[in-house]
């Protein structure tokens, strides 16, 4: 069994509803089976500060069915909250204090929605600093996704993250570049993976830093990376985590932005993402509100439950199986004693003997 339900986290209950495996902490206890221990440091805005919390669990929960995953929700200052949220927030996560008196075996780090142009310049910064410095000597493994991976390699390797002549969203195909590596095992050599930021840390940076490129595309960019030591830090500039309709949910946000006056051109697509009957159907929302505020008049309901039908999901496969290939990594080498991130004959500086 997989994702234990220790806490009374609501994440646990919708997961359960959705037919997804989830451990009572009574049934846990009474298994002689060694347990990981994961932070999730979510980062997220408020609008899909849950939807994320959910996305990541579940994709811990569909690893290895025999180990009992663990885990420990939290946030950091420095990230606007509004009232329900903060008070999620404080009802369900812990702090970082505690997490580092508990110990971890992995941490998995969310993205956000920066507000400056400079990450140097976000309020978050100098408190995900402190964690990524705490996490990067004291964690088996830390995953980090989209922003987070340009924070932290901005923190540790002073690489800048370049902003993108246009907006990299849709559902990009990418292919292995390093096949060897235990990360990738029994993974498709050209899968999906949806993409959604503005800025990119390219794989020509990356190299020069000494870092391993494990997933490419050429439209998509790097998906997936790994610290020198080829395990300590995994990168993740896309989405695996999305639900099938991430993508549909945020372009009708920025339709919406777009009819409230808060920018100035329709949006376009997502690449890669809507078939031909769904651009039929937003092309006849566009005419019919555009009609309709020229009159004055209410805009229409945005065709959403009209477009679901004919949206796929072709990533969350690979999504799995890279993640039961990170926690099995981490099972493997972590030491029992959360304090410590490896067992004792580990080398730190080549955890996984590939140097």
């Amino acid at each position: 069994m997989p994702l234990v339900a220790h806490t009374s986290l609501p994440t646990f209950d919708l997961l359960r509803d959705q037919g997804e495996e989830i451990l009572e902490l009574g049934h846990a206890l009474h298994q002689d089976i060694r347990e990981l221990h994961i932070g999730f440091l979510n980062l997220m805005p408020n609008a899909s500060f849950k939807a994320t919390e959910r996305q990541f669990l579940r994709l811990v929960g569909s690893s290895n069915q025999i180990v009992q995953y663990y885990v420990y929700p939290f946030t950091i200052a420095g990230v606007d909250r509004d009232t329900d949220t903060q008070e999620y927030i404080d009802e369900h996560y812990m702090s970082f204090e505690n997490i580092q008196a508990m110990g971890l075996d992995a941490l998995i780090i969310t993205g956000t929605n920066p507000a400056n142009p400079s990450l140097e310049q976000e309020p978050f910064w100098e408190p995900l600093r402190d964690v990524v410095d705490w996490a990067s000597k004291s964690v088996t493994s830390v995953l980090c996704s989209c922003l987070a991976v340009h924070a932290i390699v901005k923190h540790l390797h002073d690489i800048e993250r370049q902003p993108l002549k246009n907006k990299r969203w849709g559902v990009y195909s990418h292919r292995i570049a390093h096949k060897h590596h235990p990360l990738l095992r029994s993974i498709n050599t050209r899968f999906d993976v949806p993409h959604s930021r503005n800025n990119d840390i390219s794989k020509e940076q990356l190299q020069a830093a000494n870092f391993h490129v494990l997933a490419y595309g050429e439209d998509g960019g790097v998906h997936m990376a790994v610290s020198p030591d080829m395990f300590r830090i995994v990168y993740l500039q896309g989405h695996p985590e999305y639900d099938r309709i991430s993508l549909l949910k945020e372009f009708k946000r920025e339709v919406n932005r777009y009819y409230s006056g808060e920018r100035t051109d329709f949006p376009e697509s997502p690449e890669n993402y809507f078939n031909t009957t769904v651009e039929a159907l937003i092309q006849r929302y566009r005419e019919e509100a555009n009609t309709a505020r020229a009159n004055g008049k209410p805009l229409p309901s945005f065709p959403e439950e009209a477009i679901d039908p004919y949206l796929d999901n072709t990533w969350r496969d690979t999504g799995k199986s890279i993640f039961n290939n990170w926690l099995g990594l981490v099972y493997q080498l972590t030491n029992v004693n959360r304090q410590l991130p490896y067992v004792d004959e580990i080398d730190p500086a080549d955890p996984l003997g590939l140097k």
